[in-house]
This record gives structure tokens, sequence and C-alpha cells, in this order.
């Protein structure tokens, strides 16, 4: 048998349906993010440079990109025969078929190949959060306190303190109290849905839970773990971190990589983000185009301007067209003298000339309110925009739109475009 130290679980599995449009045929981990990179990217890349070989990934939800995404882990030098990276999906057993029903029932699905690498510790991990970290000094911390279990915790807003697992710890940062989203949350210190599991606690936890419906890691482990004593300590991180959860979050994040000064640098030499790239010819930016403060893909032909925008590869922006503060996904087509103003616009979308996109003034969505409240004009994967209409704000489209869809050439603010067999 092979031993490891550590092994990676990564969760990948999430709708992500937050994101809206986004992710109505896309995981959200396989979300594009910052132009080249994939969501998924950031903890993959956090394993290796943290010297971590050996990844669970588990997926569930539109799995398709992101198995792609994935194949056999070349890009984080995971194609190894020792370890590497596995793709997890939900299987069907002899007896039942089962999807993964919380986040703890679908790492307890998977006991067996953990159990092929008869591992020391167990990582748990989360796939859509934006972040670099350093796993082995978790692991340093976990060992140094002969911990069952460790949660990495970072401060967070007291304001926002309930949106989070919420832990409280002595001085010797053991946690001595732990709240699942409180309603008044005792500290500021939010579980950041990283764990390190010493492994034979991890196991015994999983088969004692197992019957528990929708078993999950904040609702259900950790509680039942410390309810029996054992030794649960908050390592405090203080770097950036984001969910990319809602789309106001995930045009934050993507927008911050603009700045002069990136509060999250993408081009470290020393913590490298590695991510399948298909596409090596660089970008042409004719001499007419303007382009300021803005990330361009390779392979993106510009020959409009482009302002405080991230453009991912193979996009093409035609003459007399205007981008500003909007995130364009990989081979999007823009027609010509067309304008874009905060959208968010997925792979491989076609907008016809003279388009206006983000007009006008903000309205509450008639759609989903929860969804669209970030004065965005949200659209899908390959869609379809036709020439000639306006847009406005806090709008989602999905599917293959015609001049009929938009009365009196106009969508209005709040208003949708949701094509039959799309779904939310």
């Amino acid at each position: 048998m092979v031993c490891k130290e550590m092994i990676a679980m990564l969760l990948a599995g999430g709708q992500g349906s937050r994101l809206g449009v986004l992710t109505s045929t896309v995981a959200k981990p396989a979300v594009a993010f910052g132009g080249k990179y994939r969501i998924i990217d950031f903890p993959l890349s956090n394993c290796i440079n943290s010297g971590i070989d050996t990844v669970g990934v588990l997926t569930q939800y539109q799995p398709l990109r992101l198995n792609t995404h994935i194949g056999i882990g070349i890009p984080w030098d995971l194609d190894r025969n020792n370890g590497g990276v596995t793709v997890l999906p939900p299987y069907e057993k002899s007896d039942n078929s089962e999807w993964y029903t919380g986040t703890a029932n679908a790492i307890y699905q998977n006991l067996k190949y953990m159990e092929n690498y008869n591992p020391e510790y167990i990582l748990i991990l989360s796939g859509d959060h934006i972040y670099k970290m350093d796993y082995e000094e978790v692991l340093d911390f976990h060992k140094a306190n002969n911990a069952d279990v460790t949660i990495a915790a970072m401060p967070v807003p007291i304001e926002e303190a309930n949106r989070f697992g919420i832990v409280v710890t002595n001085d010797e940062k053991r946690i001595v109290k732990f709240e699942e989203k409180p309603d008044h949350p005792s500290s500021n210190m939010a579980s950041m849905g990283i764990y390190i599991f010493s492994w034979k606690v991890l196991k015994d936890a999983l088969v004692t839970l197992k019957d528990q419906s929708n078993c999950d890691f904040g609702k259900h482990i950790i509680p039942y773990l410390h309810e029996r004593g054992s030794r649960i300590f908050a390592y405090e991180y203080n770097g950036y971190w984001k969910d990319v959860g809602t789309l106001g979050s995930y045009w934050e994040a993507n927008m911050e990589l603009i700045d002069l000064i990136p509060e999250f640098n993408l081009y470290e030499k020393y913590w490298k983000i590695y991510t399948k790239c298909d596409i090596i010819v660089p970008q042409y930016i004719a001499p007419q185009a303007i382009v300021e403060k803005s990330l361009i893909g390779e392979g993106s032909e510009i020959f409009g301007e482009v302002y405080s925008s991230v453009v991912g590869a193979g996009v093409t922006i035609g003459k007399g067209s205007v981008v500003r503060n909007s995130i364009i996904m990989q081979d999007v087509v823009i027609g010509e003298n067309v304008v874009i103003d905060k959208g968010i616009v997925a792979e491989n979308t076609k907008i016809g000339d003279r388009a206006q996109i983000g007009v006008g003034e903000y309205a509450p969505s008639r759609y989903n309110p929860k969804v669209y409240a970030f004065d965005l004009v949200t659209i899908a994967e390959d869609s379809i925009i036709p020439a000639d209409v306006r847009i406005g704000r806090n709008t989602a489209i999905s599917g293959i739109t015609a001049a009929s869809d938009y009365p009196n050439g106009m969508l209005e603010g709040g208003d949708s475009i949701i094509k039959a067999g799309e779904m939310e």
C-alpha cells in the first residue's frame, strides 16, 4: 500500500446558484476567472505549491467542463502514477445509486479512495474560493497542537459574521465554541471551509454519522467531534481570500485584479497559479484600439476600446466598440460600435453591431432579486444578442435571442430573457 502523509479532497460539485445564468450549464468551480483561469485553479495550485501531490476532486453538478479542464492534471504537475489528481463523481453501487447529499457525505462515499493512500492527515477544501495558502504551514500548526481537527479561519466584519460558521477560541487557539451561521455571532472569526483532519478521527466521525441526512462538516461533523471533546484548533489566516459566490463578489474580485497594485497578485514567481491553456498565440491590439487598466487574454483581437475590464482568451472586440468595467469570457465575439458597461458576458457569446448593454437606471430584478442585485448585465454562455438592441442594468439573458425578444428594441432594467430549456 502507498502511504501519503496528507492527501487533499477538493469539493467541486456545487452549482453556485447565486451566480445565476453563469452556472446554468457549468459548475461554479469551472467558471472563468481573471481572464485565463477557472476558479478551481486556485485551490489546485495551492496544493501543488504546498507539496501535496494527491488530490481527489469531487464533482457532481454539470461536471463536463470541470472534467475536461482538469484532465489528467498536467498543468498542475498532478499527472502522476503514484497519487496525482483523480476526479471522483458519484457512482452507482451494487445496492443503490446515491448523489452526494452534503459535504461530509461526499467525503464518506469516497472512503475507499482515501484508504488507498493510508494517509495520516486529510485536507478538505472547497473548489470555489480565490486565495493563496500554504497548506504545509497549516499542517505544521496542526501537528504542533496535537490537534484532531484544524479549521482555517479568518476575521470578517462582525456584521457579515452571520453568513459563516463562526469559531470562538481560547488563548491557545483551541476552539471552545462553534456556531453555524448564527443570528448573533459570538466572534468574528469565520471558518473558511478548509479543514485538516487526523485520518482516524475523520474516518470514525464519517462512519458514525453515515446515516445523517445531508451530512455536512459545519453542521454535523465538527459539532459531533466538539461534543466528544476532540482537540479542535483554529489556524488564523490573514491573507487575501474571496468567496466569489455572488455576482457582486465575482465581479469585484475580477476588478480587483486590474488595480494598479492589485491586492491579489496572479503573477508571483514563487507561488504560481497554474491552469490549462489551449491558446498560445499572442493578443492583437489594432493601431486605433485603446486598452487601459485591463487584462487581455491570449489570442484576443481588440479593434475598439477597453477600459477597466478583464477580457479572456480568443475574444474579438470590433471597431468603434467600447467595453468598460466588464468581464468578457473567452471566445466572445463583440461586433462593431457596441457599448458594454458593467457586463459579465460568458463564453462563446455573440453580440451584434451597435448593441448597447448596461444603459439607463438601476431597477430591481423581477426575475430573481436575490441573485441579480448588483447593477450588472449578466449574459450566459452560448447566447446571441442581436444588433441594435438596448439592454438595461441589473438584467439577465440566456440563450439565442432575436430582435423580437426586445420590445421596441429594449430590455428594460431588472428584466430578463431566459430561453426555453435554459435553467437558473
